[in-house]
């Protein structure tokens, strides 16, 4: 298809909806396909086809009725698009055959009844499109080169395209690509911000493949999809695509509001700089392992600590081998060269890829595994984030006399009264908003700001989270109506505590069936205040207009705890979560949002 060729075989189509400038616009279904072969040779037409095409919604705009001249009645009476493709080529195979000739171009008029409607709307139906749709030449861009100051009106009548190119050599091929190419992405790379869009309300769930689909019809630049992630390194929704040209960038924008799935997508220009702050990296550890072309990426998350490349390999299986076995595996680390759970593997082909994926979720030691694709983008800005986190060095143990040890705040006074409950198993993108919508008719038995999420050691949500109720009869009624309850896609269970055993959690102390466990603490700690006033509280709250106090806390033993409350004074605001090393080697402290008075806790 992609030489030239005395034969061409003119396309034309419309839709439901809009047609012309915005044909494709609206996301109408196609209503009508029209084609002839022009034989440029002997400069003869050959008959022309029409095909009405039944659409799933048999609703037409006024402005399609009126320039299409169909009904909804003949509609009804039509073939479906499948079965309009199959006639289309049959056809054009008996007529190319009664030629003498084995090959044709498509020609059509402007690239969006290609581009914008054919190629989307079977991507959605899930059909097979022929291939002599994913290379074509667009006539009005060969004639506006051969006449250059011609206007922008074209009589699209066959008989003017066989007068106009019988001696015409098309130069110019458009074409559309089959699948979305992988590949990395440098800082120092150039991108032209006119190339560039933000897909904004995407699922969760939805991959970089899911991206290219909805804009199926539209050539996306090598590695140009860019997964958007949180501070709690999932995805949020977003994605910054990068065309190869500006007129594929503005045939995205058109797509604004158009659905994956039951969701409306909203699509914005967005510039190159936001592409490679998402998509860029430095790492040459990364771009060596994201050079091997053509892989498929898939992301693991939550792999124990102490997992090597070979409990990877044989977790994943014979069944789902990893290209260049451990070369194939890149796992993701802190600068201090600790493993933070992630990993990401190559596989060659899609069906490996797939294998893997029904491995989700599967147990690897003691952890259950989560595995889901990814992108070379999605990959680099990990990296980045992980490998930039700055951390803070440890304190110095000179000249640091310990201080007194003041008591546990008013704001998380003790007691024995169980007018609390924790919930376990939280989802870990859960928000304060999904626990309140969980709790349901409860909400009103919540004390004010009496909701405290818990961080673990890398300042991620724990799935853990305590509820101070009005009541222990309030509590009791919550662990009862909403155990095991479903929160998205995970049950969560509701136990019944007191606000000694959550102060005791969140200082961090353990609470299972069978009691308390305190907080692992094997050397004496120096007192927490006295740190605090010394070299953390410049370095962790140098954003507060005034730090009131620092409380440490004391577990049952007498011993200091590992943990400290700070409050923020008088219009203090206190920082996003973060974490920085204590005096203890591989001790990290995060700080969590308290409640009453701004408060702080570090975990």
């Amino acid at each position: 298809m992609a030489s030239h060729s005395d034969t061409l075989v003119v396309f034309f189509g419309a839709t439901a909806g809009a047609n012309g400038g915005k044909l494709g616009s609206d996301e109408r279904e196609i209503i009508l396909l029209v084609w002839q072969i022009v034989d440029l040779h002997e400069k003869k037409v050959g008959k022309l086809q029409r095909r009405l095409v039944k659409p799933d919604s048999l609703e037409l705009t006024d402005q399609s009725k009126e320039e299409t001249g169909l009904s909804v009645e003949e509609l009804y009476k039509a073939e479906p698009l499948d079965k309009v493709l199959q006639q289309f080529q049959q056809s054009v195979s008996a007529e190319l055959k009664a030629l003498g000739r084995s090959s044709y171009t498509l020609c059509v008029d402007g690239p969006l009844i290609i581009r914008q409607a054919l190629h989307p709307e079977v991507s959605k139906k899930n059909l097979v499109l022929p291939e002599c749709f994913y290379s074509f030449v667009d006539v009005r861009k060969e004639f506006h080169k051969c006449c250059p100051n011609a206007g922008q009106k074209f009589d699209p009548y066959c008989k003017l395209v066989f007068e106009s190119l019988a001696d015409h050599k098309f130069s110019c091929f458009e074409a559309v690509k089959y699948k979305l190419e992988s590949g990395a992405c440098s800082k120092t790379e150039p991108v032209d911000s006119e190339t560039v869009i933000r897909a904004r309300g995407l699922p969760w769930q939805s991959s970089d493949q899911d991206i290219a689909r909805f804009f199926k019809g539209l050539n996306i630049a090598k590695g140009g999809v860019a997964l958007c992630l949180n501070a709690q390194g999932r995805r949020n929704g977003e994605a910054l695509v990068r065309f190869i040209n500006q007129e594929h960038r503005d045939l995205a924008l058109e797509r604004h509001k158009h659905h994956m799935g039951s969701r409306y997508i909203e699509v914005y220009k967005a510039t190159g700089e936001e592409f490679l702050k998402i998509a860029g990296g430095t790492s040459n550890e990364v771009a060596q392992f994201l050079s091997k072309e053509n892989q498929v990426i898939i992301r693991m998350r939550g792999l124990p600590f102490t997992a090597s490349p070979q409990d990877v390999l044989t977790f994943l299986g014979a069944d789902s081998p990893v290209t260049d076995a451990s070369d194939g595996l890149l796992f993701v680390k802190y600068p201090d060269g600790r493993p933070t759970g992630d990993a990401f593997v190559l596989f060659s082909c899609e069906e490996y890829a797939l294998n893997a994926l029904k491995k989700h979720k599967q147990i690897l030691g003691k952890r259950y595994i989560e595995l889901f694709r990814s992108t070379a983008a999605e990959a680099q800005q990990v990296l980045n984030r992980y490998m930039s986190t700055p951390l803070i060095s440890t304190l110095p143990s000179s000249s640091m006399v310990p201080m007194p040890v003041l008591a546990t705040p008013p704001y998380l006074a003790t007691g024995s009264t169980r007018d609390c409950v924790r919930l376990r198993g939280l989802p870990y993108t859960a928000a304060i908003e999904d626990i309140l919508e969980f709790m349901g008719e409860h909400t009103i038995d919540i004390k004010p700001h009496g909701v405290h999420m818990v961080l673990n050691q890398q300042g991620r949500p724990s799935g853990d989270a305590f509820i101070q109720m009005r009541s222990a009869d309030r509590a009791f009624m919550v662990a009862q109506k909403c155990h095991k309850k479903m929160m998205k896609d995970r049950y969560v269970e509701v136990f019944q505590c007191s606000t000694e055993e959550m102060s005791f959690v969140l200082m961090g102390g353990t609470l299972n069936r069978s009691g308390l466990s305190p907080p692992p603490c094997k050397l004496p700690c120096k007192s927490i205040i006295h740190l605090a006033e010394s070299l953390h509280v410049p370095l962790m709250f140098q954003n507060i207009s005034y730090v009131k106090e620092a409380v440490g806390g004391q577990q049952p033993s007498s011993r200091t705890a590992t943990s400290a409350f700070v409050q923020g004074g008088a219009g203090g605001a206190l920082p996003e979560p973060c974490k920085m090393t204590s005096s203890r080697p591989q001790m990290c402290m995060c700080l969590l949002k308290r409640s009453e008075t701004d408060s702080m806790r570090v975990v």
